[in-house]
């Protein structure tokens, strides 16, 4: 019974997927097919390896183990598309040795399979907002567990992956030194990009209109990159660069004097054009202050919705805008941005 843990709600799906069909059709796999997909998968992801002696995996200790994991996902993403592409074909090669097990030759590869597995799992840490399946994360969970490292040492991870201090503060200058000096540029790269994308979505739920103009400086970076504009060393300079961009704009608040709310309706003034930049940074930062005063207080639990909630809205800014004497052909759209501003803020306003 115990090998059967795990498999019983793949159990019931095909047994009633028969019975449904009126017991008619193969109940039962044949198994040189599902083995013949198999090697064919094997096959292939072993040759995306061509050049990289993944082999000695299985003779090294634990730290020697995580080392070849991060040189074998650095070398998948030297790769054109690589991570794409060997996510993909692991995927399918996992899900053909699940229709084969326990045949001995899907047994022959177990230790292969969850090497591969090992480093898809890393090169999915990379991608923003994508997740498994409870059914793939089943899956691959048994499939691993008997592969399960057991160490019997300190691991210091950060050594492992080229990170010398383990007491980081993500975009501080000292942590971003240590992945400008790190030994796999490729997955310097990525690191980046993942550390960027999860900061600036962050900033989305906030700002509106900065969380926009970092988003599409990231977007543009890495859109030169990939027309070999730039070199792995050089994206890495410019995210880095970015990096302190985003520093610099959480810093403005306080040079400011505005809270995070004001600061965000601050910015959804259009600040660097020259028309507006006549009102001064004091006259603005009044305007963004009654802004916020303004529209919490008329903002209900269903104002996003209500449409003459959102009309009343939008008067009130309006008429706060041409009280300080915001320029009148920048009013439109400086008011939909500060309406589509608070609509963000809106949950937390009315909690």
């Amino acid at each position: 019974m115990v090998g059967y843990i795990g498999i019983a709600s793949d159990l019931k799906k095909a047994l009633a997927t028969y019975t449904e069909s009126g017991g008619k059709g193969e109940p039962t796999l044949d198994i040189e097919q599902a083995v013949h997909a198999m090697r064919e998968k094997f096959e292939v992801v072993d040759q995306m390896l061509a050049g990289f002696d993944y082999q000695r995996y299985f003779d090294a200790d634990t730290s020697g183990k995580l080392t070849i994991i991060l040189e074998a996902e650095e070398f998948v993403l030297g790769l054109e598309d690589g991570k794409a592409w060997f996510t993909k074909e692991v995927g399918l090669l996992a899900k053909a040795f699940a229709l084969c097990v326990p045949d001995e030759r899907a047994m022959a590869i177990k230790d292969e399979l969850a090497f591969f597995q090992a480093v898809k799992a890393r090169l999915a840490k990379f991608e923003r907002g994508e997740g498994k399946s409870k059914e793939e994360m089943d899956s691959a969970i048994r499939q691993l567990v008997e592969e399960a490292v057991v160490s019997d040492q300190v691991v210091d991870i950060f050594d492992v992956a080229g990170i010398k201090k383990p007491d980081i503060l993500i975009l501080s200058d000292e942590f971003m030194e240590e992945i400008q000096g790190m030994q796999h540029r490729n997955l310097a790269l990525e690191l980046l990009k993942k550390i960027l994308n999860d900061e600036i979505r962050t900033r989305s739920r906030k700002n509106l209109v900065q969380s926009r103009a970092l988003s599409e400086m990231l977007e543009n970076a890495i859109k030169r990159y990939q027309n070999n504009l730039l070199s792995a060393a050089e994206i890495i300079e410019e995210l880095i660069g970015l990096a302190k961009e985003i520093k610099a704009a959480d810093q403005r608040g306080e040079n400011l004097k505005l809270t995070e709310d004001e600061l965000a309706f601050y910015d959804a003034f259009e600040v660097n054009d020259s028309a507006v930049q006549v009102l001064g940074d004091e006259q603005l930062r009044e305007i963004a202050r009654e802004l916020v005063d303004k529209v919490k207080k008329n903002a209900t639990i269903d104002w996003i919705v209500k449409e003459s909630v959102r009309s009343k809205l939008k008067v009130i800014v309006k008429r706060i805008l041409r009280k300080y004497g915001y320029p009148p052909n920048k009013q439109a759209s400086a008011t939909e941005t500060i309406l589509k501003q608070a609509e963000l803020l809106a949950d937390s306003w009315t909690e």
